[in-house]
Protein backbone atom coordinates (compact mmCIF):
# COMPACT_ATOMS: atom_id res chain seq x y z
CA UNK A 1 0.00 0.00 0.00
CA UNK A 2 1.23 3.48 -0.77
CA UNK A 3 1.58 5.74 2.25
CA UNK A 4 0.17 9.23 2.44
CA UNK A 5 2.47 12.07 3.44
CA UNK A 6 1.43 15.05 5.53
CA UNK A 7 0.90 17.06 2.36
CA UNK A 8 -1.69 14.50 1.26
CA UNK A 9 0.27 13.22 -1.72
CA UNK A 10 1.24 9.58 -1.92
CA UNK A 11 4.91 8.64 -1.70
CA UNK A 12 4.56 7.03 -5.10
CA UNK A 13 3.41 10.23 -6.84
CA UNK A 14 5.92 12.49 -5.09
CA UNK A 15 8.73 10.13 -6.06
CA UNK A 16 7.86 10.13 -9.76
CA UNK A 17 9.27 13.56 -10.56
CA UNK A 18 12.89 12.55 -10.00
CA UNK A 19 12.51 9.46 -12.21
CA UNK A 20 11.22 11.70 -15.01
CA UNK A 21 14.07 14.16 -14.46
CA UNK A 22 16.70 11.41 -14.64
CA UNK A 23 15.16 9.95 -17.81
CA UNK A 24 14.85 13.39 -19.43
CA UNK A 25 18.44 14.29 -18.57
CA UNK A 26 19.73 11.03 -20.01
CA UNK A 27 17.75 11.43 -23.23
CA UNK A 28 18.95 15.04 -23.49
CA UNK A 29 22.53 13.84 -22.96
CA UNK A 30 22.03 11.30 -25.77
CA UNK A 31 20.82 14.06 -28.09
CA UNK A 32 23.62 16.47 -27.14
CA UNK A 33 26.30 13.79 -27.55
CA UNK A 34 24.84 12.76 -30.90
CA UNK A 35 24.58 16.28 -32.25
CA UNK A 36 28.09 17.20 -31.14
CA UNK A 37 29.59 13.97 -32.52
CA UNK A 38 28.09 14.85 -35.92
CA UNK A 39 29.30 18.46 -35.70
CA UNK A 40 25.72 19.74 -35.54
CA UNK A 41 25.01 23.00 -33.77
CA UNK A 42 23.90 22.82 -30.15
CA UNK A 43 21.54 25.76 -30.59
CA UNK A 44 18.19 25.49 -28.79
CA UNK A 45 16.16 25.04 -31.97
CA UNK A 46 18.37 22.26 -33.32
CA UNK A 47 18.47 20.46 -29.99
CA UNK A 48 14.70 20.75 -29.56
CA UNK A 49 14.14 19.43 -33.10
CA UNK A 50 16.23 16.35 -32.34
CA UNK A 51 14.92 15.93 -28.79
CA UNK A 52 11.13 16.18 -29.14
CA UNK A 53 10.49 12.77 -30.79
CA UNK A 54 12.30 11.01 -27.97
CA UNK A 55 10.53 13.02 -25.28
CA UNK A 56 7.21 11.94 -26.78
CA UNK A 57 8.50 8.35 -26.70
CA UNK A 58 9.45 8.78 -23.05
CA UNK A 59 5.95 10.01 -22.27
CA UNK A 60 4.43 6.98 -24.01
CA UNK A 61 6.69 4.68 -22.00
CA UNK A 62 5.90 6.44 -18.72
CA UNK A 63 2.16 6.29 -19.41
CA UNK A 64 2.39 2.60 -20.22
CA UNK A 65 4.31 1.80 -17.02
CA UNK A 66 1.97 3.87 -14.87
CA UNK A 67 -1.03 2.36 -16.63
CA UNK A 68 -0.07 -1.15 -15.53
CA UNK A 69 0.80 0.07 -12.04
CA UNK A 70 4.50 -0.73 -12.00
CA UNK A 71 7.13 1.20 -10.11
CA UNK A 72 8.86 3.68 -12.41
CA UNK A 73 12.19 2.85 -10.76
CA UNK A 74 12.27 -0.85 -11.62
CA UNK A 75 14.23 -2.43 -14.46
CA UNK A 76 11.09 -3.76 -16.15
CA UNK A 77 9.78 -0.19 -16.24
CA UNK A 78 13.12 0.78 -17.77
CA UNK A 79 12.65 -1.82 -20.49
CA UNK A 80 9.21 -0.47 -21.38
CA UNK A 81 10.38 3.15 -21.29
CA UNK A 82 13.43 2.26 -23.39
CA UNK A 83 11.49 0.42 -26.10
CA UNK A 84 8.81 3.13 -26.27
CA UNK A 85 11.41 5.89 -26.43
CA UNK A 86 13.32 4.22 -29.26
CA UNK A 87 10.34 3.04 -31.31
CA UNK A 88 8.21 6.17 -30.96
CA UNK A 89 11.25 8.46 -31.25
CA UNK A 90 12.48 6.85 -34.47
CA UNK A 91 8.99 6.70 -36.00
CA UNK A 92 8.38 10.38 -35.22
CA UNK A 93 11.77 11.28 -36.69
CA UNK A 94 10.76 9.51 -39.90
CA UNK A 95 7.31 11.14 -39.91
CA UNK A 96 8.83 14.60 -39.38
CA UNK A 97 11.38 14.20 -42.18
CA UNK A 98 14.44 13.87 -39.94
CA UNK A 99 17.17 11.51 -41.06
CA UNK A 100 17.07 7.91 -39.88
CA UNK A 101 19.82 5.59 -41.03
CA UNK A 102 19.99 1.96 -39.86
CA UNK A 103 23.19 2.73 -37.95
CA UNK A 104 21.40 5.57 -36.16
CA UNK A 105 18.66 3.19 -35.02
CA UNK A 106 21.23 0.69 -33.72
CA UNK A 107 23.20 3.35 -31.83
CA UNK A 108 19.99 4.89 -30.50
CA UNK A 109 18.77 1.53 -29.20
CA UNK A 110 22.09 0.68 -27.56
CA UNK A 111 22.74 4.06 -25.93
CA UNK A 112 19.20 4.62 -24.72
CA UNK A 113 19.06 1.03 -23.46
CA UNK A 114 22.20 1.54 -21.41
CA UNK A 115 20.91 4.88 -20.15
CA UNK A 116 17.25 4.14 -19.41
CA UNK A 117 17.61 0.58 -18.15
CA UNK A 118 21.11 0.97 -16.77
CA UNK A 119 20.42 3.56 -14.10
CA UNK A 120 17.49 1.52 -12.86
CA UNK A 121 19.62 -1.64 -12.63
CA UNK A 122 22.31 0.25 -10.74
CA UNK A 123 19.67 1.56 -8.34
CA UNK A 124 18.25 -1.93 -7.81
CA UNK A 125 21.70 -3.39 -7.17
CA UNK A 126 22.56 -0.58 -4.76
CA UNK A 127 19.28 -1.08 -2.87
CA UNK A 128 19.90 -4.80 -2.59
CA UNK A 129 23.47 -4.19 -1.44
CA UNK A 130 22.18 -1.84 1.27
CA UNK A 131 19.69 -4.50 2.27
CA UNK A 132 16.77 -2.21 1.53
CA UNK A 133 14.71 -5.11 0.21
CA UNK A 134 12.13 -2.82 -1.40
CA UNK A 135 10.21 -4.49 -4.22
CA UNK A 136 10.56 -2.93 -7.65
Amino acid sequence: MTGISRSGRSRRSTGLWWVAVVDLLLVAAFVLIGRSSHAEALDPTGVATTLWPFVVGLAVGWATVLGVGWSMRGPRAGLVVWVATVVVGVLLRVASGQGVEPSFVVVTAIVLGVFLVGWRLIGLLAARRRGAGRPV
